[in-house]
C-alpha cells in the first residue's frame, strides 16, 4: 500500500523541529517532504551577542541541516512556495537555487504549513535609511559595523511596531491578544546593549530608551515577573516608555510615535509587525490576517490534513521558538495517532511562556511562565545560569539537528527554577 506523503513547509525551528519529530514519531510509515526557500536555518536568537562581540552572524549562525534530513529519509527541496490549493491537496512552488526554474506542483496526503512570518520592517517610513535591527544576518550586521565603527554615544532607542493578530471564530475560546508580536528580544537588547555600553566606555543604562505601542513591555510574561521587571529596569537607570501605539516614522536622529510623542535616538533598533506571508491571506484556512487557524491539536477545523506550527499559526501568540517546539511535538503526536502508531490519548496543546536571553558579562535572564493563558506558574531568574542555558541550547539544537529530546525543556525549567549562580 502507497505510503502517506506528509509535506512540511519551512524548515526554520518550527518546521525542522516538526519534521524530526514527525520521522521520530512515524519512522518508515509515511513519506516526508519538506520545502523551504533556503538550505541553511539561521539561529536568529544569537545574532545581538554577535554583533555586540563584533563577530559576523553568518560565521556560525548559519546551520547546516541537511545531513540530519538525510538520516531520517526525508526529502528536501529548495524553492519558494507560491500557493496551496486545499482542494486538490496540492502545493505550488518555485525551484530558486538558480533563476529561471518553471512553477512546479506536489501532492500531499497531509501538510504541515510552518513558513514562519514576514517581517514588515518595509511598513516602517524611514526605515531603511534610518533603522536597525538584530532579525537577520544583514541587519545584524549593519548594526554591528554601526556600533564598532561609527557610534558616537548618543541615544540608543529600542522599540517595537504594533502587531496585527489574526482573528477568526474558528480558533479555540479565550486566546490573549497581543499588542506585539514578542518581547523577549527588545528587552534582551537592553540589556546586553546597557553592558556593552559600560564595558567600551560609551554609555550606560540611562543612554537605552526602551518603549513599547502596549500597556507594558514583554505583556505575555504575566503579572507577576511584570512586577518585578519593570520597577528593576527602572532602578537600573533605563528609560521606559509605553502606550507609544507603534511606530509612525524614523528618521535621522529619533523616531515618531503613533501616540505623538517622539524620542531622540542616534541609533533606532525596531521590532517590526509580523505578517503572514501574502499568498497565505489568500486562503481559505486563513485567519484575517493570514495565519493558519488551528485546533489545540494543531490541525485546521475545516481541513482536517492541514496542520500549522510555529509563527505561521494563528495560535502561536507570542510569537516565539519555545511555543514552536512545543506544538512540533503536539504535531507529531496528532499525526502518530491519525496514522494508527499512537494508541493512547494524546495531549493538546499546553501554553507557557519559556525565553532565556543574554545579559552581557556571562550572565542571563529566564522567564518561565503560563500566566498570560490563565496559569498559575511564574519564574524569573537572572545570572550565570540562564546564561548558560541560552548558550547550551544552541549546541543541543546543532548537536541534535533541531530534534530537542522531550525531556530538554523540562530540563532547562529545573535547572533554571531551582539554581542560583
Amino acid at each position: 500500500m502507497k505510503k502517506p506523503h506528509i509535506i512540511i513547509l519551512g524548515c526554520n525551528f518550527a518546521g525542522l523541529t516538526t519534521a524530526r519529530y514527525i520521522h521520530a514519531v512515524v519512522k518508515d510509515k509515511a513519506d516526508i517532504t519538506i520545502i523551504d526557500r533556503k538550505s541553511l536555518l539561521t539561529f536568529v536568537p544569537n545574532i545581538p551577542m554577535q554583533v555586540l562581540a563584533n563577530i559576523n552572524p553568518a560565521i556560525d549562525l548559519q546551520y547546516n541541516f541537511m545531513s540530519f534530513l538525510e538520516r531520517d529519509g526525508s526529502e528536501f527541496i529548495q524553492a519558494e512556495v507560491t500557493t496551496i490549493d486545499p482542494e486538490t491537496d496540492t502545493v505550488v512552488y518555485q525551484p530558486n537555487e538558480r533563476v529561471g526554474h518553471p512553477v512546479r506542483k506536489i501532492n500531499y496526503d497531509y501538510l504541515v504549513v510552518a513558513l514562519g512570518n514576514r517581517l514588515a520592517f518595509d511598513k516602517i517610513d524611514g526605515f531603511n535609511e534610518n533603522g536597525h535591527s538584530v532579525t537577520d544576518i544583514f541587519l545584524g550586521n549593519r548594526l554591528r559595523n554601526y556600533l564598532h565603527q561609527e557610534y558616537k554615544g548618543g541615544p540608543i532607542a529600542i522599540t517595537s511596531d504594533i502587531f496585527h493578530q489574526g482573528k477568526s471564530d474558528k480558533l479555540p475560546e479565550d486566546m490573549p491578544v497581543a499588542l506585539t508580536a514578542c518581547e523577549g528580544p527588545p528587552v534582551e537588547m537592553a540589556f546586553s546593549l546597557a553592558h556593552w555600553l559600560e564595558k567600551n566606555q560609551k554609555g550606560d543604562t540611562s543612554t537605552i530608551f526602551l518603549s513599547t505601542p502596549a500597556k507594558v513591555i514583554a505583556e505575555d510574561a504575566g503579572e507577576t515577573i511584570l512586577n518585578q521587571l519593570v520597577p528593576m529596569m527602572d532602578k537600573m537607570g533605563y528609560n521606559y516608555q509605553a502606550n507609544t501605539n507603534g511606530i509612525k516614522k524614523v528618521h535621522k536622529g529619533g523616531i515618531e510615535f503613533n501616540d505623538g510623542s517622539t524620542q531622540e535616538a542616534e541609533v533606532a533598533i525596531l521590532f517590526p509587525d509580523w505578517e503572514a506571508h501574502g499568498f497565505l491571506k489568500e486562503l481559505s484556512f486563513t485567519d484575517d490576517m493570514g495565519f493558519v487557524i488551528t485546533d489545540l491539536y494543531m490541525r485546521n477545523p475545516d481541513y482536517q490534513n492541514i496542520f500549522a506550527v510555529g509563527d505561521a499559526a494563528s495560535i502561536t501568540v507570542p510569537k516565539i521558538g519555545s511555543l514552536g517546539h512545543m506544538e512540533a511535538e503536539v504535531l507529531a503526536n496528532t499525526l502518530g495517532k491519525e496514522l494508527g502508531i499512537i494508541k493512547g490519548d494524546i495531549k493538546p496543546m499546553e501554553f507557557e511562556l519559556l525565553c532565556m536571553g543574554d545579559m552581557g558579562g556571562i550572565k542571563g535572564f529566564y522567564m518561565r511562565t503560563d500566566e498570560w493563558w490563565g496559569g498559575q506558574e511564574s519564574h524569573l531568574e537572572m545570572g550565570v545560569t540562564p546564561y548558560a542555558l541560552k548558550m547550551g541550547f544552541k549546541q543541543m539544537y546543532y548537536t541534535l539537528g533541531g530534534k530537542i529530546p522531550h525531556w530538554g525543556l523540562a530540563m532547562s525549567e529545573v535547572v533554571a527554577d531551582h539554581t542560583f549562580i
